[in-house]
């Protein structure tokens, strides 16, 4: 753990206790959520490492990286699906932590914790398979402010993200702001997160 680094017990991204507190001890869970985090809903997308965990035995970046492409595809597909589409993301999340596990020893936390700055972190995040600029500053805003990294601050956006989550109550919250949000966009009006 990095020197700056605090101790969350879960992530309230979920709405299911043991899917919000797995996101918070398992930095691979918060990477896969993360990579999810398209086309369904958050609390989809996030409680989905959880059940992935419970249907290989456990969460390892090398063990999903080894997998032939078509057990894992099977996992994903299998009912409840793990996703809207789950060809593609179990494509996806096999590519990601093909990543952590060359490239990161299999730690998913040492995207972050080994990075010298918030230049490297964010070519750290970048690098990531299905990690655009907004999944990058989203999970920026989550590692600064849920978990204290000072590296993340420095690309981390000013307005409401999932790092503002901190209760299932501010999930709400934070979801029909952004329902709002895109709203207006749709509607050609101003759109605002205040």
């Amino acid at each position: 753990m990095a020197p700056d680094a605090v101790t969350v017990d879960a992530l309230h991204f979920t709405g299911d206790p043991e899917a919000d507190a797995f996101l918070a001890r398992e930095p691979l869970a918060l990477l896969i959520g993360f990579a999810l985090d398209q086309q369904v809903t958050v609390q989809k997308a996030f409680s989905s490492p959880l059940e992935l965990s419970r249907r290989l035995g456990g969460l390892d970046a090398g063990q999903i990286a080894g997998m032939e492409p078509a057990a894992l595809e099977e996992v994903f597909r299998a009912k409840p699906a793990l996703h809207r589409f789950p060809g593609a993301m179990a494509k996806r999340v096999q590519e990601l932590c093909q990543v952590i596990a060359s490239e990161y020893g299999g730690h998913a936390e040492r995207v972050w914790t080994d990075a010298a700055d918030g230049a490297d972190l964010r070519s750290r995040l970048e690098g990531l398979p299905g990690y655009g600029d907004m999944k990058v500053r989203s999970l920026s805003a989550v590692l600064a402010k849920r978990f204290g990294d000072e590296n993340a601050l420095d690309i981390a956006p000013d307005h409401p993200t999932l790092g503002d989550v901190d209760s299932p109550e501010a999930l709400e919250e934070y979801q029909a702001k952004k329902r709002a949000y895109k709203a207006a966009q749709r509607a050609g009006t101003k759109a605002s997160w205040d």
